[in-house]
């Protein structure tokens, strides 16, 4: 099991996540490749998976695209941004994800600038 894995429980694949958006695949696959979302080789089969995390009902959390783009900016790497966003830290409390998913996005975007530096 991967380093991302165990910090990452609820992976879903791709066909998984066009289904619960309602979206076509080839749609997914372009919020993957505009870092809507990120994905990650998970598994046995060592399939692309996103996050469970990174959805909320039937759409993407809303604060995440802005946050990867800060991120990347900072040149964190796919799977840094993941390590960041799902690793707890103290001074929240919690995961960066779960600020966000709070509504906290400008306490964890001025977080994420703060890396870049």
């Amino acid at each position: 099991m991967s380093e991302l894995e165990e910090l990452i429980t609820d992976w879903l694949p791709i066909p998984d996540v066009a289904e619960r958006l309602g979206l076509p695949l080839k749609k997914v696959h372009s919020l993957i490749d505009d870092h809507t979302v990120l994905a990650a080789r998970v598994g046995e089969g060592n399939i692309r998976c996103i996050p469970a995390d990174f959805l909320v009902d039937d759409h993407v959390l809303e604060s995440l695209k802005g946050t990867i783009s800060v991120l990347r900016d900072a040149r964190f790497s796919d799977e840094e941004i993941l390590r960041w966003l799902f690793t707890a830290d103290e001074s929240l409390p919690g995961r960066p994800i779960d600020a966000l998913q709070a509504g906290r996005k400008t306490e964890i975007r001025r977080r994420a600038q703060a890396l870049a530096w």
